[in-house]
């Protein structure tokens, strides 16, 4: 399949672009940040996208979403990162959102139109350590009762201490469970952890918590596969919002060099610059590249999609770790006052970096997955 959007889809990539530089650019998440908003995301802007449909995009028309594919995800994801704006799209509209397709009829009525239309947040908590590792999961749902009752702790769930749901995956009897959790429910703790880059997660800690049977999304002990699908997606868009921040990036760094004079000279006139931007331009091509071919993967439900996304999410990840070291590098000593863009680049690339999963981590993925 060509490496290239649809015209339907580069029409979605305009309409974002555009929405997000007019709605929410980078001066929004610094409004945020340097207010120290108690929830450190707009629940008004959260609502214009829904009434946009980036909110919806893989939630089926039925409940209320544009019921698009994993590319189209890509797409908005990839804006985000451009703009670097703070958004409960990746843990809502994409991890949980997926997650919650695969529950019942009236877990789905309940919680994909809220979600499409912008009005709820609902957190996925998966993560229990400092890295990524849901094959580590420690939490677990005993039966109790008719229901089950739930104890561990979670790591890095994005936006959880404003979440209106969270998705707890815990290990039952014979293997992994999800579970719709109120976070209002006695026993739940929140606690708000802002990242690095000015965006949110939180940890969350079960001590005793009950839950009802028809709290279960999916199936008892089936709740691996559920999963996975929704992490793949997940690791597919972060890779996505990797190829946006460095690009973008990229594109400040490109106009600094045309613009700053030195020795009588713009910067970008010497010749070792423009090897290292030449350098840069063609590995955020090839990045780019993996992340749109690993979403097509996944919308076609090819077997080695997981493989592709992998190979996506480490491979956006090292790019852009390269287009934001670069892009400091070129701009001098300024390159790490606040003033400039490109360090909240810097911190926003660091932190997708680790979101599900760094490059070391699916470099062994790939490497099990060959028997090695």
């Amino acid at each position: 399949m060509p490496l290239i959007l649809t015209e339907e889809q580069t029409m979605l990539k305009e309409a974002a672009d555009g929405f997000l530089a007019e709605h929410a650019p980078i001066a929004h998440l610094r409004k945020l940040r340097d207010s120290r908003d108690p929830d450190g995301v707009s629940r008004e802007l959260w609502r214009a996208f829904g009434e946009m449909g980036f909110a919806g995009v893989v939630i089926p028309e039925e409940h209320g979403g544009s019921g698009l594919g994993a590319v189209e995800a890509g797409v908005v994801a990839e804006a985000l990162g451009r703009t670097l704006t703070p958004s409960p799209f990746m843990g809502s509209s994409v991890l949980a959102a997926t997650v919650l397709k695969g529950g019942s009829e009236a877990q789905q009525a309940a919680w994909l139109p809220r979600i499409a239309a912008g009005e709820a947040i609902v957190s996925l908590a998966v993560d229990e350590g400092a890295k990524h590792g849901p094959a580590k999961i420690a939490a677990t749902a005993e039966r109790s009762g008719n229901g089950f009752r739930l104890n561990g702790a979670k790591a890095m769930v994005l936006d959880g201490h404003v979440a209106d749901a969270l998705i707890v995956a815990a290990r039952t009897g014979g293997g992994l469970t999800l579970f719709l959790v109120d976070p209002e429910t006695a026993g739940v703790e929140v606690e708000r952890t802002v990242m690095v880059d000015a965006h949110n997660a939180a940890r969350v800690v079960l001590k005793d918590v009950e839950v009802d049977a028809d709290a279960v999304v999916g199936t008892v002990d089936g709740g691996e596969a559920l999963l996975e699908g929704a992490l793949n997606l997940g690791r597919a868009c972060a890779a996505a919002s990797l190829t946006g921040a460095g690009d973008e990036a990229f594109r400040i760094t490109l106009e600094y060099l045309r613009t700053r004079q030195q020795f009588g000279k713009f910067i970008g006139e010497f010749q070792a610059l423009q090897h290292r931007a030449a350098h840069l331009f063609t590995e955020l091509e090839i990045a780019k590249a993996a992340a749109l071919g690993a979403l097509q993967a996944l919308d076609a439900g090819r077997e080695d999609a997981a493989l592709a996304v992998s190979v996506a999410k480490a491979k956006a990840g090292r790019v852009a770790e390269l287009a934001v070291q670069e892009a400091v590098q070129m701009h001098g000593g300024v390159g790490m006052t606040d003033e400039f863009d490109v360090g909240l680049f810097m911190k926003r690339v660091r932190v997708l970096n680790e979101l599900l999963g760094d490059a070391g981590f699916h470099q062994e993925r790939l490497a099990r997955s060959q028997g090695f």
